[in-house]
C-alpha cells in the first residue's frame, strides 16, 4: 500500500506494538532470562513486514462513520488485528511446511535452527502464537472507547476469531467448497470483520453495518484469490516466498480447484508431479503453472477477482456511509487489486 493514508495507519500501529513489544519483554525477562525469546519471536515476524491491511480496513470502518479521533482511537485495535494475524500465520507456517514468511524464516523454522530440533522448534512457536493471540486480546479489551461499543466490538472480533479457525480447519481437511473456505478464513478477517469492527467502535448504525458486509466479502475473497495467484505466479522478491510454494505445499488454492474441474488425467499427472512433492523439481514446478495458465483456471480465477471487486464498488452506490470513508474503501479496492505481494 503506498498512498499516504495507509502509510500513516502503518506508522502508528507499528508504533503501538513496538511498544507493547518493548514491555512485554521486560515483563518476561522478569520471569527468566530465558522467557523473552517467545516475545522476540512474534516481534520479529509482525514487525518484519506486512500490509498492515487490516487496520487499514478498520480505520476505513470507521471513517465511513465519523472523523472524529480516527487516528488515535483506532491504533489499539489495529494492532490487536495485526497480533491476531501474526497468531493465525505462525500456525498457518507449521501446517503448510513453509519455512519462509515476509522474507525470513518462519517462526517454527527460526526457533528450530535456535535449538537445533524441530519438535522443539514446533513446539515453541505454537506457544509462540498462543502468547500472540492472547496479545491480541489483551489490545482489544484495553482500547479506548465508550463500554457499550467496545463490548459490541469484543463480540465482532470473538466471532473473526471463531470463523477464521473454521475456515482454516476446512482448509486442513481440503474441504470441497472453496468459496466456503474462503469466505471464514479470508472474507471474514481480512476485510469485513476489521471493517466491521471499525464501524462498530465508531457507533455505526445497522444500515451502516450492512453495506460494509455487501462491501468487505467480496473484497475480503478477492483478496484471498489474489493470494492465490501470487503463491503460484508471484515475484518471489515482492512476495517474500519461494515461486511455485503453494505446489509443492500442496495447498488446495482456488487454481487447483478450477484445474481439477477441468483437467484430463494426463494434466493431473503433470499437476500431481508438483502438487504437494517438496522435493518437485524446478521443472516439475514449471510444468505446474503452465499447464494451470493452458486449462484456463489461472484465467477464470482472475476473471472471479475482477468481477468480485466490481460487486465490492457497486455495494457503495447509494450508501449511508460517508464521503471521505467511502473514498478510502475505493483506494483500497483498487490497491487489492493490483497488489502484488
Amino acid at each position: 500500500m503506498q498512498h499516504s493514508w495507509t502509510a500513516d495507519v502503518a506508522t502508528r500501529v507499528n508504533a503501538r506494538l513496538a511498544a507493547l513489544f518493548e514491555d512485554k519483554r521486560a515483563l518476561a525477562r522478569e520471569t527468566s532470562e530465558a522467557a523473552p525469546q517467545l516475545v522476540d519471536a512474534i516481534a520479529d515476524l509482525t514487525m518484519r513486514g506486512g500490509k498492515r491491511l487490516r487496520p487499514c480496513a478498520l480505520y476505513a470502518g470507521y471513517r465511513c462513520i465519523t472523523d472524529h479521533g480516527a487516528d488515535a482511537a483506532t491504533a489499539d485495535a489495529g494492532a490487536a488485528l495485526e497480533l491476531l494475524q501474526s497468531y493465525l500465520l505462525i500456525q498457518d507456517d507449521w501446517m503448510d511446511g513453509d519455512d519462509e514468511r515476509r522474507g525470513g524464516p518462519a517462526v517454527h523454522a527460526a526457533l528450530t535452527r535456535q535449538h537445533g530440533d524441530a519438535h522443539r522448534g514446533a513446539a515453541l512457536a505454537m506457544l509462540a502464537g498462543d502468547l500472540a493471540c492472547g496479545l491480541s486480546w489483551e489490545l482489544i479489551k484495553d482500547a479506548p472507547f465508550p463500554e457499550g461499543r467496545l463490548r459490541e466490538g469484543i463480540g465482532a472480533f470473538a466471532q473473526m476469531h471463531w470463523e477464521v479457525v473454521c475456515g482454516q480447519q476446512l482448509d486442513v481437511i481440503e474441504h470441497a467448497d472453496v468459496a466456503l473456505v474462503h469466505h471464514l478464513k479470508s472474507g471474514s478477517y481480512t476485510v469485513r470483520g476489521p471493517l466491521q469492527l471499525g464501524a462498530i467502535l465508531a457507533g455505526g448504525d445497522a444500515a451502516q453495518l450492512q453495506t460494509l458486509t455487501r462491501f468487505g466479502q467480496p473484497v475480503g475473497v478477492a483478496f484471498q484469490l489474489r493470494d492465490d495467484l501470487l503463491g503460484t505466479f508471484g515475484d518471489p522478491s515482492r512476495t517474500g516466498k519461494s515461486a511455485g510454494n503453494d505446489l509443492r505445499a500442496g495447498k488446495f488454492t482456488s487454481l487447483i480447484a478450477e484445474a481439477r474441474a477441468t483437467l484430463d488425467e494426463s494434466g493431473m499427472g503433470v499437476l500431481n508431479r508438483a502438487l504437494g512433492k517438496r522435493d518437485a523439481s524446478e521443472a516439475d514446478i514449471e510444468a505446474a503453472r503452465t499447464l494451470l495458465e493452458s486449462c484456463g483456471a489461472r484465467a477464470r480465477v482472475e476473471q472471479r477477482l475482477s468481477a468480485l471487486l466490481d460487486e465490492a464498488r457497486g455495494a457503495l452506490r447509494d450508501s449511508a456511509l460517508s464521503d471521505d470513508g467511502m473514498g478510502l474503501l475505493r483506494d483500497l479496492t483498487d490497491q487489492l487489486g493490483s497488489r502484488e505481494h
